[in-house]
């Protein structure tokens, strides 16, 4: 008998247009310290939606949460069943029938997704979070003349002192990438390993590039990582080594992966994966970013497990 992840495996080599987030190779990947499964609905015997999970375990406690490196996941249904309410409806209360006893659920669903009206029939709740997308990328031109003023000096000072290659591998990106934890005082929140284990499973899938700004004297200003799957390219993960973020090579990089989506992977969005900091927040619409919200969706089934989330640490 299949079991559900199976069926979803299946599932997925046919669907059109199921998120790089939710492959099931990209799960399998990113499951370090949980495990995930899937909510399933059918029609005509045929699965129709599904809800991939990642739920950890706490003590007696089993949730569901967000893994490492899966910026959204949520419910996930079939063009055709897209877009009739009383259809989308129907999918979603099966899908949400499917999920196992859990003490909470957490998921930042899909920025395409815009139905969670039968998630709050059934109590759980919801904050909107925003991403900044570049739509219209096959008019490459016209994104570059959305640019603003401040970034362009950027791009110039940057393109004197660096040029952008590709060949330096995942353990250089990773020494960047941590510089930026470094410099803020913050945690690395994933290892050595658990990295290698998701590009790996990224380059086995054709699905991701690097980028590195370098100088003449062979010094690494930035890196940036880049992912992607049929509908957009995600600007995935980034780092600066914290002495050399002068140079302006940190937004060169950000418009070398918005060409590469554009004229490599002839993509029709450029997705920056959010942020709400403010910072950050002005680069992405300093550069023409169109503000695109998404939900985060939770509910505590456990009173126990919410007053322990609430008092930890």
């Amino acid at each position: 008998m299949p079991t559900a992840q199976d069926r979803y495996r299946d599932f997925c080599r046919t669907a059109p247009d199921v998120p790089v987030f939710a492959q099931p190779w990209y799960l399998d990947a990113c499951a370090e310290g949980g495990a995930w499964d899937v909510a399933l609905a059918e029609e005509n015997g045929h699965v129709v939606a599904a809800l991939p999970y990642f739920f950890k375990q706490k003590g007696p406690f089993r949730y569901a949460t967000m893994p490492p490196f899966v910026k959204w996941l949520g419910p996930y249904l079939l063009p055709e069943f897209r877009g009739v309410l009383k259809k989308e409806h129907l999918l979603l209360e099966e899908l949400i029938k499917q999920l196992p006893a859990l003490a909470a659920f957490k998921q930042n669903f899909y920025p395409s997704t815009t139905n969670w009206l039968p998630f709050y029939w059934e109590k759980y709740r919801q904050t909107t979070y925003y991403t900044y997308r570049l739509n219209g990328l096959h008019n490459l031109a016209q994104i570059e003349a959305g640019i603003n003023r401040n970034i362009r000096r950027n791009l110039h000072k940057a393109r004197e002192q660096v040029q952008v290659v590709h060949s330096l591998g995942p353990e250089r990106f990773y020494e960047l990438n941590k510089m930026s934890f470094d410099r803020q005082g913050l945690p690395m929140p994933y290892s050595w390993a658990q990295f290698q284990r998701h590009d790996a499973a990224l380059a086995a899938n054709s699905a991701r590039q690097f980028f590195f700004a370098v100088d003449a004297q062979g010094q690494v200003h930035s890196a940036s990582y880049l992912i992607w799957d049929k509908q957009a390219a995600y600007y995935h993960l980034a780092g600066d080594d914290p002495a050399l973020r002068d140079s302006g090579a940190g937004i060169l990089l950000i418009w070398e992966a918005i060409r590469y989506a554009s004229e490599v992977l002839e993509l029709a969005c450029f997705d920056f994966e959010g942020s709400m900091l403010p910072a950050v927040e002005r680069i992405r619409v300093q550069f023409g970013a169109v503000q695109t919200p998404y939900f985060f969706v939770w509910k505590y089934n456990s009173r126990l497990f919410e007053l322990l989330e609430r008092v930890k640490p």
